[in-house]
């Protein structure tokens, strides 16, 4: 971060140039960007930033290239619509379940696969929606695991957490709770001793972490992180293969070794999704494959994620590799 600490979230290019993340020369389109998408980077993130071209600095800063959507890319990569039964709910697989509270994240990455509808005016749900959505949960005895995303669910208040984590405890069908997050690295100092207690539960409860760069550990990250494993929560790794970010062996394997370092097990590295205006971001699925092969041998088998690519129309997250050759 090239002016030192930020007092504040910067969300949109006057913040952005103030803080010196971007040039003066950039500060038309990376406005015209906003119109369309969210901008949020979070003190925690800005202070990891050294240089406009870094590894941190392409996750989370907002480029003309956005506005530029590639034939093949679609408005919703994941198919959440036609799998959407009530609001907040989408059950794409045949037992488990995302419940969305809410539409809000403390950064928005800038190759999200929910660019189109997330932003900081929350997208919360109503009482009667999230009362709507628990109760599909409810008369739905198939769906053995609730996964709470978004959004972000820790951007919740623990208070309103630890409700939606109770009533879906509550559930006697419902056997596993997962929380999808960006917090803990976005936003650490959010990981409170309340916000862990939310999760406190008898009911098996998993946390997953999305990072993609060993750099995003930062001190106040690795605590965050040792809150959270100290009382038990089990985290799992989440990545996005990212071009410019994690695209060769030196970046994958730092990522994967500095997780395993605060006791996160690598879960999942993913082929990028056809998010609009993301293809800046692509690596192809052999170098990928190459990568991880490149890889075997070097990193414990505890560092090894499934590499996946999601299937078109909502067919879900098939592996890709690479092989055992």
């Amino acid at each position: 971060m090239p002016d030192g600490s930020l007092p504040r979230t910067l969300r949109d290019a006057d913040a952005l140039l103030a803080a010196g993340l971007i040039g003066a020369e950039q500060a038309p389109a990376i406005a015209a960007v906003a119109e369309r998408y969210a901008i949020s980077v979070t003190p925690a993130v800005a202070a990891l930033i050294g240089a406009p071209d870094d590894p941190i600095a392409r996750q989370y800063i907002p480029d003309a290239a956005e506005l530029v959507t590639a034939p093949d890319e679609i408005e919703d990569p994941t198919a959440d619509a036609p799998f959407t039964p009530v609001k907040g709910v989408v059950h794409r697989y045949p037992d488990r379940a995302l419940l969305k509270p809410l539409l809000a994240c403390p950064v928005y990455c800038r190759f999200c696969f929910r660019r189109e509808v997330v932003g900081p005016d929350g997208g919360l749900l109503t009482e009667a929606e999230l009362d709507a959505a628990i109760a599909w949960f409810a008369r739905t005895p198939q769906v053995r695991e609730a996964i709470l995303t978004g959004g972000d669910p820790l951007m919740l208040s623990p208070r309103r957490l630890g409700e939606i984590l109770a009533r879906l405890a509550a559930i006697p069908h419902l056997e596993v709770l997962r929380i999808h997050t960006r917090v803990p690295v976005a936003d650490p100092g959010r990981v409170t001793a309340a916000l862990v207690a939310a999760m406190d539960l008898e009911k098996p409860i998993f946390l997953c972490l999305h990072a993609n760069h060993a750099r995003e550990f930062s001190p106040a990250a690795r605590a965050a992180v040792g809150r959270l494993t100290r009382a038990g929560i089990p985290v799992l790794g989440q990545s996005v293969l990212l071009a410019g970010v994690n695209d060769s062996e030196e970046a994958l394997e730092g990522l994967f070794r500095a997780m395993l370092s605060v006791r996160v097990k690598p879960y999942y590295l993913h082929q990028l999704d056809l998010a609009p205006g993301t293809a800046r971001f692509r690596v192809a699925p052999e170098h990928g494959r190459a990568l991880l092969r490149a890889l075997r041998g070097r990193v414990t088998g505890l560092a090894w994620p499934t590499y996946v690519q999601e299937l078109p129309d909502g067919g879900g997250k098939m592996p890709i590799g690479p092989g055992i050759a």
